[in-house]
């Protein structure tokens, strides 16, 4: 049976403090009733002996000490699931905002969820097709990875989110597939953007949103991706579906877990984030993978923007660490009208190797994708010698990888944010572009394949 408390000693942000409890569990929910018979939510923090550190879900405005009373539930915070949730849109704390009746749970599970236990993983294998040239062809997505996407301000990685959201598909199989997207700490026009968006090409019917925007309190931010991937969870393990999760912006998730770390006074760490931030992004990362003895997956893509375009920035260095690579926006390719602007050389999908080939893509893709790599890198030199030296001191075969460049970025790169391509269609602008090259600089690639692909 909760208790009733009537012991709140003071309220500072989004931090209230509870003397003489019994029974209070860390992490456990609890319900503030204020003098007008409004309820609101809060979790507990940290227990000292009988003194119960709270944090608060919503504004602490109106919370008058003397005239509250806060009842803890006995229980963590849960989200109700049920495949019904396809198709809703939800708060950062699991409420429909779509218009719609709440939906009607098969069960309720805790948002921090389960470890995966090393043992029971299994290796993440299957491609999964983003429909972006730039990602499927040069890094590709597995299921069961985390690949996070790292952006920057003024980048159009919401475009981006959107797209791979609506384009995603596990190809040569009629396994379920579905998508959990996250909004973290964005604009109402954002959310407009997203909703929309995904209601126009009809991928809403296969998405759960969760929305948390920008003007929500900031402690509902570290609530959100949790709710996503207890969703995604459910609907792999329980549900044997391939989920994609979207999360965007990891670094709205870190600064709020700054904001809740500065009011509680802890010492900070690396500019100010608290020093538990790589455990406590751990726990989100590692919620995706592959089960032995489940059909179902959890892949992830976190997007986060760089402050100030800083890969050694806490918060892209702390995430390079957990995940297994990144896609990197560049803001140069973005100048130029190239969409979506990835940059992809310093890109990269480390299981990239383990997703292609015959049977997943083509048997011609692990070399083309080292030739493209290879050309490219050589291209841009060359044209960074141009632009030094002048026109006059390049070789007739600089010229020509210089060339490739140019149409690299233009054909392969540069698809918009509407276009759909499928892996057949990729390789064979990669050949296509390929073929801008002698046979003889094709050293990457067996002769088996020249002969097929190769356009004279």
């Amino acid at each position: 049976m909760p208790r009733e408390y009537r012991t709140i000693e003071e309220v500072a942000g989004p931090l209230m403090l509870v003397k003489e409890v019994e029974d209070v569990a860390y992490n456990e929910l609890g319900e503030i009733q204020l003098v007008n018979g409004k309820r609101r939510r809060c979790r507990v923090l940290e227990i000292d002996g009988k003194n119960a550190l709270v944090q608060l879900f919503e504004a602490s405005t109106g919370i008058n000490p003397a005239d509250s009373k806060v009842k803890f539930l006995g229980h963590s915070m849960e989200l109700g699931v049920s495949e019904n949730m396809l198709g809703r849109v939800f708060d950062g704390l699991g409420k429909p905002i779509d218009g719609r009746p709440e939906i009607l749970p098969e069960k309720r599970l805790d948002i921090n969820g389960l470890p995966m236990n090393p043992v029971a993983r299994n290796y993440p294998q299957e491609f999964i097709q983003t429909g972006v040239s730039s990602i499927d062809g040069l890094n590709t997505l597995v299921r069961g990875q985390k690949l996070p996407i790292f952006s920057a301000s003024g980048l159009p990685h919401s475009r981006l989110a959107a797209q791979i959201a609506r384009q995603a598909k596990v190809t040569g199989t009629n396994e379920p597939f579905a998508v959990v997207f996250a909004a973290i700490g964005i604009t109402f026009e954002e959310s407009e953007y997203f909703v929309n968006s995904f209601k126009e090409t009809g991928a809403m019917d296969r998405t759960v949103m969760f929305v948390n925007l920008a003007n929500d309190p900031a402690v509902e931010r570290i609530a959100t991706p949790r709710m996503a991937l207890t969703a995604a969870e459910y609907l792999a393990f329980d549900k044997g579906m391939h989920v994609l999760v979207i999360l965007t912006d990891i670094t709205n998730y870190a600064d709020a877990l700054r904001e809740v770390s500065a009011a509680r006074k802890e010492v900070p760490g690396r500019r100010g984030y608290p020093g538990y931030m790589y455990t406590d992004l751990a726990t989100l990362y590692e919620r995706a993978g592959r089960q032995k003895n489940s059909g179902g997956s959890v892949t992830m893509i976190p997007i986060l923007t760089m402050p100030e375009d800083d890969k050694t920035h806490p918060i892209p260095d702390i995430t390079g660490y957990i995940t297994e690579g990144q896609i990197i926006l560049s803001r140069e390719l973005y100048r130029r009208n190239i969409m979506p602007p990835i940059d992809v050389l310093p890109s990269l999908s480390r299981l990239k190797d383990k997703g292609i080939g015959e049977g997943k893509t083509r048997a011609d893709h692990s070399s083309t994708m080292n030739q493209l790599f290879a050309a490219y890198a050589r291209g841009k030199d060359a044209r960074e010698l141009m632009v030094v030296l002048g026109d006059a001191a390049l070789t007739k075969m600089d010229k020509i990888y210089a060339r490739f460049a140019d149409e690299f970025e233009k054909t392969y790169v540069s698809q918009g944010y509407d276009e759909d391509r499928n892996i057949e269609k990729t390789l064979d602008i990669g050949w296509k572009l390929l073929s801008i090259l002698p046979k003889s600089e094709l050293k990457r690639i067996k002769d088996e394949f020249i002969e097929k692909y190769y356009i004279e």
